[in-house]
């Protein structure tokens, strides 16, 4: 006859809250491994890489923080406790604490990027084998592992979830942050009321607690005056407008120069020379079709979520529809919304002849069989591998197929003189997916030496057409000489950019790097 197990248990008031816990800490820890990884992503560029670092630097910390559990013996609550209440401070205050040496102390940045997050990380390490040996004393051992692998795992999928799509977008880094810190802390509370006949010196660690909390506290409520004079400074113009999306950390700054924008860190345009750049940009192309074969009708624009391009183009009134094909639905909005903005792109973002698209433009590419007779090409540079696959063979070789059989293409590029090796391997990869290349450059002051490449089916004559009037930059003359290339730009050898290699990020990061403070 088998013999028959004698049902468990139903949980206790100590289990359950010990479990609880075990999802908070495992929610609360992954936070900080995201913030870090996603901060050093704004602030040094190459999501992958950074991400990478971080969360290998994370993961062998918590390695290191179980071994040193062994080392614990007495008073497990109390330790438990304090160890909450360490990393309540040190990870709920680390986004706002690297924010902070970035723009004041840049060159320790990295340093203390890794030391918090090596020490957030050893304190994780500990939690949860202090949790189990917690546990051990109100459930058998075949259920705890079990148990304490699923709340934790379960914690870990929620943030995983919120944290792009919910918290960094309403929050914003800082304050997820802090409102994690404040949830340790809010466990080290409840450790020291569940465990008060154990926890000796409870005053003392409630005087902790209360200490932790109001440091936590303090900075909620001073964290939009941080961030904000943090970016007025590192900007070095007051920040009139900030936004953190699941893409990116938008940031525009008005100053003496007018309003500038910034997504990562990184400079998009200046109202001061813009016209320079969107006008180089987008009259060659569209000029020339006219010459070749009547006004460009149907128009998309890749990228450029703030309007200028799509500006430029409607000041040919053959174009019968434009198509913006922009990721971060936070840019074209912001861009159509704003009254400070609409200003710059002259209400482009409300024309009755756009359509916004906010989606991935590879895939958006790769979807669709819609042709175009112009093609603006309009991306950040290539910093990261995200953006780094809008440069690559596959991609041009996407495009090539939505080119009407006239029709051109563009492609902002760098700059041939700083990254040279960066920008020929821009054209190789054109040439690659099978399409023509006309490269010429323009002088814009906020970025120096600019590049832009034309792709297309047919041949492209520089100049060609009449230019729309108006314009504050370009005439026929200058711009047949943009074609032109001196000694120290000319074309050098260049790899093909693929998917598989992206050796256009390494390169580019190479280039650029030689030029950073």
């Amino acid at each position: 006859m088998t013999p028959v197990e004698p049902k468990r248990a139903a949980p206790g008031p100590v289990e359950i809250a010990l479990l609880a816990s075990v999802f908070l800490v495992a929610a609360c820890g992954l936070v900080y491994e995201l913030a870090a990884a996603a901060l050093a992503s704004y602030l040094l560029g190459d999501s992958v890489l950074q991400f990478s670092t971080v969360i290998g630097a994370y993961l062998f910390a918590m390695g290191v923080g179980s071994w040193l559990s062994r080392h614990l013996e007495r008073q497990l609550p109390a330790q438990f406790l304090r160890i909450e209440l360490l990393i309540a401070l040190v990870g709920g205050t680390m986004p706002t604490l690297l924010l902070l040496s970035h723009t004041f102390v840049s060159d320790a940045f990295r340093g203390l990027l890794y030391g918090l997050v090596m020490l957030v990380g050893t304190l994780v390490g500990l939690e949860i084998p202090l949790v189990m040996r917690m546990l051990k004393r109100h459930v058998a051992l075949k259920e705890l592992v079990s148990q304490v692998l699923t709340f934790d795992y379960l914690g870990a999928l929620a943030v995983s979830v919120a944290f792009p799509v919910w918290l960094v977008p309403q929050l914003g880094l800082a304050r997820t942050g802090l409102l994690f810190g404040l949830m340790n802390a809010a466990v080290a509370f409840w450790a020291l009321w569940l465990f008060r006949d154990e926890i000796r010196a409870r005053s003392a660690h409630g005087l902790a607690a209360v200490l932790t909390l109001a440091v936590l506290l303090g900075a909620w409520v001073a964290a939009d005056r941080i961030t904000t004079q943090a970016e007025d400074r590192f900007y070095q113009d007051k920040a009139v407008l900030t936004e953190t999306t699941p893409w990116q950390r938008i940031v525009v700054t008005h100053g003496r120069n007018g309003h500038r924008l910034f997504l990562n860190g990184n400079l998009q345009f200046a109202e001061s020379d813009e016209y320079r750049y969107h006008e180089a940009l987008v009259h060659p192309v569209m000029s020339a079709f006219a010459a070749a074969g009547g006004s460009p009708r149907r128009v998309a624009v890749l990228g450029g979520g703030d309007g200028m391009a799509v500006r430029e183009i409607l000041k040919y009134p053959g174009v019968e529809q434009v198509t913006l094909v922009e990721l971060d639905p936070a840019m074209t909005r912001l861009f159509s919304q704003d009254e400070r903005l609409r200003r710059l792109n002259h209400d482009a973002l409300r024309s009755p002849k756009l359509r916004i698209v906010n989606t991935d433009a590879f895939r958006w590419l790769d979807e669709g069989e819609e042709t175009f007779d112009i093609v603006i090409v309009d991306f950040p540079d290539p910093t990261n591998f995200s953006v780094g696959k809008l440069y690559t063979q596959s991609f041009y070789a996407l495009l090539a197929k939505r080119l009407a059989a006239g029709g051109f293409a563009v492609v902002q590029t760098t700059s041939p003189l700083i990254a040279r090796q960066s920008y020929w391997t821009v054209a190789t990869t054109i040439e690659a997916a099978g399409l023509r290349t006309a490269p010429y450059h323009a002088h814009v002051p906020s970025f120096g030496e600019w590049g832009f490449i034309v792709a297309s089916l047919r041949p492209f004559t520089p100049g060609a057409g009449a230019l729309p009037a108006g314009l504050r930059f370009l005439t026929p003359d200058t711009l047949k000489l943009m074609f032109d290339f001196p000694a120290d730009m000319v074309r050098v050898p260049a790899e093909v950019n693929r998917l598989s290699n992206q050796v256009l990020v390494h390169t580019y990061e190479r280039e650029w790097g030689k030029v950073s403070p």
